[in-house]
């Protein structure tokens, strides 16, 4: 077993948890939870996995869209405890849900590296009004790793939530939330992102470059501890407008958001490049997202006349003030036009 202290988002408060590999490992992190009846969260692709719970979901929706949320709440029926198994959406769904019965422990098995499981900060879209909201404090007690779940992750999936773990390092570096453990999980993070992605990208079921990429996403959630900033604010705003994937637009968005904060945070990003092999970050982050296919805003549908309305919606999503450079409308317009 291996468990780690963490503080839970930005509120201070001091969780254990536990990480382990293997998903065989799963009965155990529930026995030491005390979970005997959880409820699975996922969807369809997982539905033949043979898990040990109680009650199955398999509704979850991209985004973790409120109707997908609400239906897997009905399904709790007595639950102690709730798994998620799949990429953001499914461990946002889960943490929604949880926090919806009143705080059961959540345990993730992520299949992507998107880093979701290791805040209890969650999102939730609003198809309907074309927006994001979400909440905290979701009880967030364990994480199972397994490579061998990611083998068939498709390039661009596999690719754009690797990018999003990468902005997670990155932004963790020079938001105020930082510390010096952030900063050795963002570093560490980004250097095993930089190593493994293209070859995951070259050979998906390359297991050694899966595991390191896995790994380096791990250090990257660890990371997100520290907070956000403006290249997430920018591709929520984005997924909550258009529901488009938030891997794809963090691909996208952190070239311009790095380049943007150069002068404003020289010693953070001169230590991420030199993770990242020496290289400088916003051009070593615009080639893997070539390489992983993420395009520009254009490509996604995105149409240019309405990014004053995304960069005013980016501006006032929380992660956009931590920054240490102020990124108000008028500047997040400038970083759309330059993604877009």
């Amino acid at each position: 077993m291996r468990a780690w202290t963490r503080a839970a988002g930005r509120l201070g408060e001091e969780r254990a948890m536990i990480v382990r590999w293997g998903i065989e490992t799963l009965p155990d992190v529930l026995a030491d939870l005390g979970v005997r009846r959880p409820l699975l969260v996922t969807s369809e692709r997982w539905r033949d996995l043979d898990l040990p719970v109680a009650r199955r979901f398999h509704g979850v929706r991209a985004h973790a869209e409120v109707a997908g949320v609400r239906a897997a709440t009905a399904a709790l029926d007595g639950a102690d405890g709730v798994v998620a198994l799949g990429g953001g959406s499914a461990i946002d769904t889960a943490k929604a849900v949880a926090v919806a019965a009143g705080g059961l422990p959540v345990v993730s098995i992520p299949t992507t590296y998107s880093g979701a499981e290791w805040t209890p900060f969650y999102g939730v879209r609003d198809a309907a009004s074309g927006t994001k909201g979400g909440g905290g404090g979701a009880n967030v007690a364990g994480i199972v790793y397994d490579p061998e779940l990611t083998l068939d992750l498709p390039a661009g999936v596999s690719g754009g939530t690797a990018l999003n773990a990468l902005a997670h390092c990155a932004e963790a570096l020079y938001v105020p939330g930082r510390s010096d453990e952030t900063d050795a999980d963002a570093l560490a993070g980004a250097r095993l992102i930089d190593r493994w992605l293209e070859p995951v990208l070259a050979d998906g079921h390359d297991r050694e470059a899966r595991r390191g990429l896995l790994e380096g996403a791990m250090h990257a959630g660890a990371a997100l501890r520290a907070g956000m900033g403006v290249a997430h604010a920018m591709a929520q705003a984005l997924g909550g407008r258009y529901g488009l994937a938030h891997g794809t637009m963090n691909a996208i968005c952190l070239p311009p958001a790095l380049r943007f904060n150069r002068a404003a945070a020289p010693a953070a990003l001169d230590a991420l490049g030199e993770a990242m092999g020496g290289a400088d970050p916003a051009r070593r982050s615009a080639e893997l997202a070539d390489r992983a296919g993420a395009g520009r805003l254009r490509d996604h549908g995105v149409p240019r006349d309405e990014l004053p309305d995304v960069a005013a919606a980016a501006a006032a999503r929380p992660a956009a003030p931590a920054h240490p450079r102020p990124a108000g409308p008028a500047e997040i317009l400038e970083l759309l036009q330059e993604a877009w």
